[in-house]
């Protein structure tokens, strides 16, 4: 069996001794990138090497898991594992995000610690030989403020599926407001959200972490409205911006096609190759504002096809732009 064969089988292995509900031949052909035939081969490969794994009916359907773990000789992990935990550990400090990067600290050393020693003193060398060539880019912008006792009620309330109860700064206004939510999810970017449902209203909106103040877990139990999901919700806007959805069509200039292909505008994003080598990409989603700054960022190789509002948004922000008439050739300013 080839080397890159055995390793897919040993991670599926790890995936299904660390998964308590198992995995579906159907998931382990979407995550490995094979055919429902090359799922079963696999499985039944893992099988044979690790016979007490389990079978799990769900009506007709079935999932497979390893109880009881691996052997901690095929849970070691590697170098490049480590290496990348501590990156994430240094891009979430970098981010604005003390707590999270502590956290990831903290799991590295809960790893480490299960190293056999005397491969724990190896590791830590190459460890650091990595992080020496390896650093994140630092990317301007605002830093997230947040308070980290905020953000661990608001997780215990999420986890518990209680209401919360805070003292809340809308922007505008200078006194706080006390506020009843029912808690649906986190959106973390450069600001904070909790997505939640007030009292008696319809569906949830977006609360800034940063304006939450005196946050307490009710004993209530939380609403959460009916179908629905965080992936979904966060998946309606361009940004974080919520508003109704709309069919955006942008054209991509030819010398650009290539770059924009690669990149990831949005999960439901379509491209159709044109003959003239440019690119048409198409996108249903709200937050039009905030694709609006994204685009000047292109600077120029993606036109507006439509919608008109998305045209007219544009033009509304260049038009904040002053005109600067260019400084003479000899001009020293």
């Amino acid at each position: 069996m080839r080397l890159d064969k055995a390793t897919a089988l040993l991670h599926l292995a790890r995936r299904l001794a660390g998964s308590a509900e198992g995995l579906s031949l159907e998931e382990v052909a979407g995550e490995f990138g094979v055919d429902r035939r090359t799922a079963e081969r696999m499985r039944d490969a893992v099988r044979d090497l690790f016979p007490q794994m389990e079978e799990i009916r769900e009506g007709r359907a079935k999932r497979f898991r390893i109880p009881g773990g691996l052997d901690p000789f095929f849970e070691t992990p590697t170098v490049e594992e480590l290496a990348d935990l501590a990156l994430a550990a240094e891009a979430s400090r970098q981010a604005g995000l003390p707590d999270r990067a502590e956290n990831l600290v903290r799991l590295a050393g809960k790893v480490e610690s299960r190293i056999r020693p005397g491969l724990r003193i190896r590791y830590a060398a190459d460890v650091e030989a990595l992080a020496l060539t390896e650093r994140i880019a630092l990317r301007p912008g605002p830093r997230p403020a947040c308070n980290p006792e905020v953000l661990r009620r608001l997780r215990a309330a999420l986890l518990a599926m209680k209401q919360v109860r805070f003292a809340y700064t809308a922007r505008g206004e200078g006194e706080a407001m006390m506020r009843t939510v029912d808690p649906c999810g986190l959106l973390f970017g450069s600001v904070y959200y909790l997505v939640g449902r007030r009292e008696g209203a319809p569906e949830p909106v977006l609360w800034r972490v940063d304006r939450m103040a005196d946050v307490e877990v009710l004993d209530v139990a939380a609403q959460v409205p009916e179908g629905f999901e965080m992936e979904a919700f966060a998946n309606q806007s361009f940004g974080v911006f919520q508003e109704p959805a709309e069919d955006v069509v942008l054209r991509v200039r030819p010398g650009s096609a290539d770059l924009a292909r690669a990149f990831l505008f949005h999960p439901g994003q379509t491209f159709e190759t044109q003959a003239d080598g440019s690119l048409i990409l198409r996108m249903r989603v709200g937050g039009l504002l905030e694709l609006c700054w994204h685009l000047f960022t292109w600077r120029g190789e993606i036109e507006i096809v439509g919608p008109d509002r998305l045209k007219a948004l544009m033009s509304e922000e260049l038009a904040r732009f002053p005109s600067v008439e260019p400084a003479a050739p000899n001009d020293p300013s």
